[in-house]
């Protein structure tokens, strides 16, 4: 069961939010706040955040996945050191939500692609970050390999059982820790370290 706090400055979003995340398998929202300087994070695996926020009233120990329309948003997260995190427009639907709570819980990034194009185009600082060692998790060392072997997502998908979305989620944190922006560069990259058998 994963544990998700909602922070949203207007009821209505907090109510809606709770509605739409409590109906999703395996998850079960705990703790809500109109400011983050009101959330509690004790309880909560996962902080769904939506619009601007101040990043120094945010609670820094856990993973974020931030619900917005503005990639600058997405900007002010990333330069937070967070344990994960993910972008996804505030009209996400339910399998995307899902999805995306589960590869935070387990550690990943995840993002949709139009709100995270700035941020995978920033090659020196992402190069730099990807040169400290960090690491692939296993199931990103997967859809790697998979990916060099030109599968496309729908099939990577059902080699590994796991959703369509789940995948794009899993590429999006590869092309991060990479410091890419499209297929080609990740199995390229992950070939000059070894990771990929071409």
């Amino acid at each position: 069961m994963i544990h998700v706090g909602v922070v949203a400055a207007a009821m209505t979003l907090r109510v809606g939010l709770r509605e739409v995340l409590n109906s999703l398998p395996g998850v079960l929202v705990v703790a809500e706040a109109a400011h983050p300087e009101e959330f509690n994070a004790r309880d909560a695996d996962v902080l769904v955040l939506t619009g601007s926020f101040d990043p120094e009233a945010l609670e820094k120990t856990m993973p974020i996945l931030l619900l917005t329309e503005d990639p600058a948003d997405a900007q002010h997260l990333f330069a937070l050191a967070l344990p994960a995190w993910g972008v996804l427009p505030i009209n996400a639907n339910e399998a995307e939500l899902a999805a995306a709570l589960s590869a935070l819980a387990e550690g990943l990034w995840v993002g949709a692609p139009a709100l995270m194009r700035n941020l995978l185009s920033r090659k020196p600082v992402l190069d730099e970050a990807a040169s400290t060692g960090e690491t692939l998790t296993a199931r990103e060392m997967e859809v790697l390999q998979l990916t060099a072997q030109g599968l496309p997502n729908k099939q990577i998908a059902l080699v590994l059982g796991i959703s369509e979305h789940t995948i794009k989620f899993h590429l999006s944190s590869l092309y991060a820790k990479l410091g890419v922006t499209s297929r080609t560069e990740a199995v390229r990259a992950g070939a000059r370290r070894g990771w990929v058998v071409l």
